[in-house]
């Protein structure tokens, strides 16, 4: 990639109406280069309607003297501005980066909130309960890095929905701080060391800064017993193997949590901005 400043985006307009139907960058002779395209695509046809018409697009250059890069973010820009009304197909560099199209209508995690709704395994076994999650208001994760670092990453604000493999969703709550290893955590002021626990196995990987159990602490808005946990067979819920999993673009799976838990996720985010 070149970091010369010789790219630009350019626009296609149709003299019929004077409607944008085309956005491009390139460098050169480029924007020239589809007024020749032969393929099926509709912005060729589009072109190939006006010459018809005995007209000629109206090309013209909308920014100038650019780095690639920039232009990719530039017409990526452009494109999501004006999705609907312009045959371009690739959705281009940058696209995570932008809101999807067609949701302006709705609230979206990250982009109107600061904070998402995370789904988080319990992940049961030889060093954590959901019993001792429930109790004293964390979620853990360890064994490695790879089970930890996504449970690091939370951050204050984040709303977690816990599931439990073989039950369902068993809670709902904020996360309030970061992540520490479970030496460091407190409940009440007190290390979980000097607690009775479901599972006290949680301390046998101590000083192993690789394989020890981190807690990222929780305040819980609902939570339930195993035996009650949420759940709707062949409901189309969303569950995965992953420590952690955005629940962005789950709508069924987010409508069923918050009938069951009579929550509102939007609310809880709006109350941590």
């Amino acid at each position: 990639m070149t970091d010369k400043g010789d790219y630009y985006v350019y626009v296609y307009i149709d003299p019929r109406n004077y409607e944008e139907f085309y956005y491009g960058k390139g460098k050169g002779n480029r924007k020239d280069a589809h007024l020749n395209d032969e393929s099926d695509s509709e912005k060729a046809r589009r072109i190939k309607d006006i010459q018809k018409a005995g007209l000629k697009p109206i090309i013209r250059v909308i920014v100038k003297d650019l780095t690639e890069k920039e232009a990719f973010l530039i017409e990526k820009t452009l494109i999501w501005k004006l999705g609907r009304t312009l045959t371009n197909k690739s959705t281009g560099h940058f696209a995570d980066k932008f809101r999807p199209q067609n949701t302006i209508y709705r609230e979206l995690q990250g982009f109107d909130y600061r904070n998402d709704v995370y789904y988080i395994n319990v992940g049961e076994g030889p060093t954590r309960h959901w019993d001792d999650c429930k109790k004293y208001s964390f979620m853990s994760a360890g064994g490695g890095r790879v089970y930890s670092d996504p449970l690091r990453a939370l951050e204050p604000g984040d709303i977690v929905v816990a599931y439990l493999k073989r039950y369902g969703f068993v809670g709902v709550g904020i996360v309030k701080e970061k992540a520490v290893t479970v030496d460091k955590f407190l409940h009440r002021g007190q290390t979980l060391k000097n607690i009775e626990l479901a599972q006290p196995g949680m301390f046998k990987r101590l000083g192993d800064d690789d394989m020890v159990e981190y807690l990222v602490r929780v305040k819980w808005i609902k939570t339930v017993d195993r035996e009650e946990a949420k759940w709707k067979k062949n409901g189309g819920l969303f569950t995965s193997q992953l420590i952690r999993a955005s629940l962005q673009g789950q709508p069924k799976t987010i409508e069923y949590l918050e009938k069951e838990f009579e929550i509102k996720f939007s609310d809880l985010l709006k109350s941590e901005e």
